[in-house]
């Protein structure tokens, strides 16, 4: 007879990391956890946290088992999503990294976030975009399932990003890329957008790039604010969003 953790792969063959609250929901005792543990089956990555022995979770594996074994919602987004999307011919080379989010209401652990993973973790909390989750959609990736921001959702989530000012011209070269758009689903995150200076920078590049998508906005709906912003402290000044740019991105074409 199989044992029970036999059964558990056999059910879950795709699974190689284990959460220990999810493990006991499958039958296996904290006690049978350790046991199996000792006996070579499972090796322990952090308190009540397990991969299969001989086992290298991926990042992505292992944020798949945090939201499925957990019900969790941790999305992958900003460049990341992306990437995941096809939409990388302007991204860094070198190691990947993987940009996560959470609401504010939720912490990923410290084991996850300060790992050593085949990603750089980069990860934040926010609720800039609404407290629900517009544009977040569910995707397949080796086997694992994802939660990944959409195109619309991710670009807004990099002109969030703390580094977006250092690297606005490279945003606008995938912007330039983004021409399948969905306008109704920009419109709807763009309304639920509390950055005055993200909102103002996506339709400016939107506007820029001349993408056919740009005209179905209706930005008379879109709260982009009338004071003046300084999106860097010397640049272009650009009346029509009344906004100071970095000049290379103004001039630009």
């Amino acid at each position: 007879m199989a044992t029970k953790i036999q059964q558990i792969l056999e059910s879950n063959p795709h699974e190689s990391l284990f959460f220990g609250e999810w493990l006991t929901g499958q039958g296996l005792t904290a006690k049978e956890q350790h046991s199996y543990m000792k006996r070579g089956w499972l090796m322990r990555i952090s308190k009540g946290v397990y991969a299969l022995q001989g086992a290298s979770p991926t990042l992505l594996h292992i944020v798949a088992a945090y939201n499925s074994q957990l019900g969790k919602q941790c999305i992958i987004g900003a460049y990341t999503a992306l990437e995941l999307r096809g939409y990388s011919h302007y991204l860094s080379i070198g190691k990947p990294s993987a940009y996560l989010f959470t609401d504010n209401k939720t912490k990923l652990p410290a084991w996850l976030v300060q790992g050593k993973w085949d990603m750089t973790v980069k990860y934040m909390t926010t609720s800039f975009l609404g407290p629900d989750q517009k544009g977040v959609e569910p995707m397949m990736v080796d086997g694992d399932r994802l939660l990944v921001s959409s195109p619309e959702r991710a670009f807004l989530e990099c002109l969030n990003l703390p580094s977006a000012t250092s690297s606005l011209l490279d945003l606008y070269y995938i912007m330039e890329s983004l021409t399948t758009l969905r306008p109704k689903l920009a419109q709807m995150l763009l309304e639920s957008c509390t950055s005055q200076k993200v909102k103002r920078l996506f339709v400016y590049m939107a506007e820029k790039a001349a993408h056919p998508w740009f005209k179905a906005l209706k930005l008379d709906a879109v709260a982009l604010g009338t004071s003046r912003y300084m999106v860097v402290p010397t640049g272009k000044y650009i009346a029509k969003y009344n906004m100071t740019i970095p000049k290379e991105l103004a001039e630009y074409e």
